[in-house]
């Protein structure tokens, strides 16, 4: 009769094995290495992972690298290793094991999910919690300001100073407003650019941005935030195109300083076209005479009356031509759209800058109150 092995021995035993076991699931998952990914784990090395992660380390995998709540920003370059990420993950204070980690990473299939970008984790995220986060990236991005009331070639100089994108380039794909099929481009004159339509205003684009990525981007805001507006004003049986909206607009942004004047502005040059009377804008004789290579800008400073006499072949001096400029003239902003949709009602006809230089206009409905605001 077999005699049964005294319960110690079992408890060796036991204890052997399991320390056996420990030791070559241990070794097993120290095996996979890069370049193998998820994807091409065998259901064995599956197997072994699991069991190590899930009896042997689970406690590790929850508990974080320490309890301070403090972000940090974290960014992960395009094509960088899982276990580049991991030893920088367990270097910056984020996690404790890189190894526990790239292990659990493989194992959930995250590893080929993880791009490269900016993200904002915490010391005290367990390594589910922050395997989970790399899943959700921002992408690096870069931010940058339009201001209102410029020229495209203006934007285009801009835009290779701060971004490095051609400024060739750029004047190019903005040379044609057919290219773009967007509805409020649509009816424009066949040799229409997109000036006026490049909506000026503060964008997050991806890191080196291409020129295209730059101009989708402003034709986006402008469909978002101007379309619905225009087309307001043609449901309720406005008498304008929304090219000539865009158009008087954008004269309004170079004309005005001070916000509140704007719909006062406006409401001048709708006077002025309702009568016939040319608009004499002089921003309209700055677009028209291009590049002052002498004053380094795009808007002549101290018009002569040659200048204002000047018959640009475009037709965008208004001075000598009695109607609206056949298009914008710069990039209007939202507030001066705005003044052109809902003008002031008045009865003036002329303005003029205020002599005490704070940019403000005096306002006249007669020529002869005019001249009797022009400085002296």
């Amino acid at each position: 009769m077999r005699r049964k092995a005294p319960l110690w021995a079992k408890v060796v035993i036991f204890v052997v094995a399991l320390g056996s076991l420990v030791s070559a699931l241990g070794t097993w998952a120290g095996l996979i290495r890069e370049p193998a990914t998820s994807s091409r784990m065998s259901t064995l090395d599956r197997w072994a992972v699991s069991t190590y992660l899930d009896i042997i380390r689970t406690g590790d995998l929850a508990r974080p690298a320490s309890d301070n709540p403090t972000p940090q920003t974290f960014i992960i370059e395009p094509g960088e290793p899982l276990s580049r990420i991991a030893q920088r993950l367990q270097s910056e204070g984020l996690i404790r094991d890189a190894e526990l980690f790239r292990l659990y990473v493989r194992l959930r299939g995250m590893d080929s999910t993880i791009r490269a970008g900016r993200f904002t984790l915490r010391p005290n995220m367990s390594i589910p919690e922050i395997a989970q986060a790399l899943q959700r990236s921002t992408a690096i991005e870069v931010q940058v300001t339009i201001p209102e009331g410029w020229r495209r070639e203006e934007l285009a100089d801009f835009l290779e100073q701060q971004l490095g994108i051609s400024a060739e380039e750029f004047r190019a794909l903005t040379s044609r407003a057919s290219t773009y099929a967007y509805p409020f481009l649509k009816g424009l004159p066949a040799d229409a650019t997109l000036e006026g339509y490049l909506f000026p205003d503060t964008y997050r684009l991806p890191e080196q941005p291409t020129a295209q990525d730059v101009i989708l981007r402003m034709l986006d805001n402008f469909n978002q935030k101007v379309s619905p507006l225009l087309e307001q004003y043609q449901a309720a049986g406005g008498g304008w195109t929304s090219h000539e909206l865009i158009t008087l607009a954008s004269i309004v942004e170079r004309e005005a300083v001070i916000a509140a004047e704007r719909p006062i502005i406006a409401s001048v040059y709708f006077n002025r076209l309702r009568v016939g009377q040319p608009l004499q804008a002089d921003p309209t004789t700055q677009y028209a005479l291009g590049y002052q290579a002498s004053q380094k800008t795009w808007w002549k400073k101290g018009l002569t009356v040659e200048d204002l006499r000047y018959a640009d072949p475009g037709g965008y001096n208004t001075y000598v031509y009695p109607t609206l400029p056949p298009g914008p003239i710069a990039s209007p902003g939202l507030a001066s759209i705005q003044a052109v949709l809902q003008p002031a009602q008045t009865n003036y006809f002329y303005f003029v800058a205020s002599c005490n230089g704070d940019g403000s206009h005096q306002f006249s409905i007669t020529f002869a109150e005019h001249q009797s605001k022009l400085c002296r």
